[in-house]
């Protein structure tokens, strides 16, 4: 694996400013962008004047505490382009999640704002590494998704030569690594994960391929997992972080040569951490649901949108901008077993820390009477171990759980492939079998 640390001259000037720079940026920008929502989106102007809040209220970085949330409803509820600040005829394209409970979220895009986005992307892909001419295998899901066209776009503006393979058709996807050898993929970590096992399904080490670095967003993954990809594929794996809400990917990305969380790139998108339950600002460091304020978007304006991704921000390191931590759930996304909170990634460390186990698991929420209750599916890397080795292997895994997470599980393991992989996109890590009523 290499790390390469970039040149001072390959920086942009902001990632190497001062705070003080930085945030006098930040102020003269977040005035443009409460003002700009404020006077073209009717949900915004009554969302203010109901809190009694007005864009001239903004005079230090601190008062944006002053303002009222925005949340993945207030979308829903402007659905489709009520929360658009330009006209319709000025958004070149728009983009939308997939609705499946409910109505899509739609967001849009000005040219600006495509240009906006290609570069925060480009300054992603160069910071895990990239430079101009490197071939760049994408295989996120192009379309509505934000993750191909944003992945796509960025990489073109560095300079890099763009393989737009998508997600799905896995043998495809190994045959052009083997023939084109890109050394650049960017792709969700569990669908890294089907590569790397249809490497090895055709007799080929993953880890002698072109590909040296991994460019892995879209869902939550852990540093064991990192870890396992790494040493399975040979590369170096970095986290880049966006929700379509706020721009897409590109909004947050880890820099190759420290790896210690995606830097936020703050001359952008604003970051606050809060208390998911009373909505108090919490200081740096101290963990709590990420907000999000857009400082140039002009199509759609985003002020103080609650992700529901739970993390920290982190001092900087690599670059003169914060860093995230690792998020460790959603505060919505979060199961409650019988009175314990439990979120997939602490089940996904403890799988990863037992080497006979494969990378794949499973969470199975149901109802007994009236109470919940959890099984972890999980899978074996090796069909052929004996009965009693799986049996001890289940015992395990349920002891850490109950020791670690706090909640009593099922335990089921699988042979080799016998959790259904995703084709594209996000796995499916949690199936909800409670009765709706």
């Amino acid at each position: 694996m290499v790390q390469r640390s970039p040149m001072p001259g390959e920086l942009e000037p902001i990632e190497r400013a001062s705070r003080d720079e930085l945030q006098a940026l930040q102020l003269e920008r977040l005035k443009w962008s409460l003002r700009h929502a404020y006077e073209n989106v009717p949900h915004y102007r009554a969302a203010f004047d109901a809190a009694g809040v007005h864009p001239d209220d903004l005079k230090t970085l601190a008062d944006l505490a002053k303002f009222p949330f925005t949340e993945k409803k207030t979308l829903r509820d402007n659905y489709p382009f009520g929360l658009f600040a330009v006209p319709r005829e000025q958004v070149v394209r728009v983009h939308a999640s997939s609705g499946t409970t409910g109505k899509p979220t739609v967001v849009g895009y000005t040219q600006k704002d495509i240009d906006t986005w290609a570069g925060v992307v480009a300054r992603s892909i160069r910071a895990a590494g990239g430079r101009p001419g490197d071939m760049v295998h994408i295989a996120y899901g192009y379309g509505l998704f934000t993750g191909g066209l944003g992945a796509h776009y960025g990489a073109e503006r560095l300079g890099c030569t763009v393989v737009p393979m998508s997600g799905g058709q896995t043998e495809k996807q190994v045959q052009l690594i083997c023939d084109f050898k890109p050394s650049i993929i960017m792709v969700t970590p569990s669908y890294m994960l089907n590569i790397i096992e249809e490497f090895q399904r055709q007799g080929i080490d993953p880890a002698e391929s072109s590909l040296k670095v991994g460019i892995f967003g879209a869902e939550p993954w852990t540093d064991a997992m990192r870890r396992e990809i790494e040493q399975r594929a040979g590369i170096d794996a970095v986290d880049i972080y966006g929700l379509s809400e706020v721009m897409g990917p590109g909004v947050a990305s880890e820099c190759i040569e420290s790896k210690d969380g995606p830097v936020i790139w703050e001359d952008h998108f604003y970051p606050e951490i809060i208390d998911p339950d009373t909505g108090e600002i919490l200081p740096d460091g101290e963990e709590g649901e990420l907000v999000f304020t857009s400082l140039s978007k002009e199509a759609l304006p985003i002020i103080r949108y609650r992700t529901r991704d739970l993390t920290r921000l982190l001092p900087p390191t690599s670059r003169s901008m914060r860093r995230m931590g690792r998020i460790t759930g959603r505060s919505d996304d979060m199961l409650i077993i019988r009175g314990v909170n439990v979120f997939p990634s602490q089940i996904e460390e403890l799988v990863l820390k037992m080497p006979l186990l494969a990378p794949q698991y499973q969470l199975v929420v149901a109802r007994d009477g009236h109470l919940d209750t959890l099984e972890v599916l999980g899978e074996l890397r090796d069909a052929s171990l004996p009965q009693d080795t799986v049996e001890s292997l289940c015992r395990e895994l349920q002891h850490c759980i109950k020791t670690y997470v706090g909640v009593t599980t099922r335990v089921t393991l699988m042979p080799p492939q016998g959790i259904e992989r995703t084709l594209t996109g996000k796995a499916k890590r949690v199936v909800d079998k409670r009765p709706k009523n």
